[in-house]
């Protein structure tokens, strides 16, 4: 990985967009509003080369003990490169600095969190995000999305 992880600051929010736009069109996750996107920009982190955004991730905490992944992308052109591994690692590191818990992620592609040590879970058993997020989902209450989760302390 000859790039560099960082965490994302507001100048980096358009571009943030795009990418996860772009995603959400060739159906690989869900949309994400901009004013959502600076609203959170504190949970985000960026994978660049050359100062070009080739992935993200974001660390969402939602109760004391549970935090969620969201928005786990990375650029074609980098993929099976380690990028999607690091990003996930620097978000499970934040969660155990923070004392969360568990870490959940709801997916499209759930092989690659089962590889990285998550199991698979019924969906019920996460209603912080059910109530809290999924109800206000266009796709509620019919989602595709596989919910997996991990202890990480």
């Amino acid at each position: 990985m000859p790039g560099k992880l960082r965490r994302a600051v507001v100048h980096d929010v358009k571009a943030m967009h795009a990418f996860i736009q772009e995603h959400a069109r060739a159906q690989q996750m869900l949309p994400r509003a901009l004013n959502e996107l600076y609203e959170h920009v504190r949970d985000f982190f960026l994978y660049e080369e050359d100062g070009a955004l080739k992935g993200l991730c974001a660390l969402h905490v939602l109760w004391e003990d549970l935090a969620e992944v969201r928005s786990l992308a990375v650029r074609a052109d980098v993929r099976r490169q380690g990028v999607g591994r690091a990003l996930l690692r620097r978000c499970l590191r934040e969660a155990r600095q923070l004392g969360v818990r568990r870490v959940f992620a709801l997916t499209y592609q759930p092989q690659f969190f089962l590889r990285m040590g998550f199991r698979e879970v019924e969906k019920g058993e996460l209603p912080q995000k059910i109530w809290g997020d999924c109800v206000r989902c266009p796709k509620f209450p019919q989602c595709d999305e596989v919910a997996v989760i991990k202890e990480v302390l």
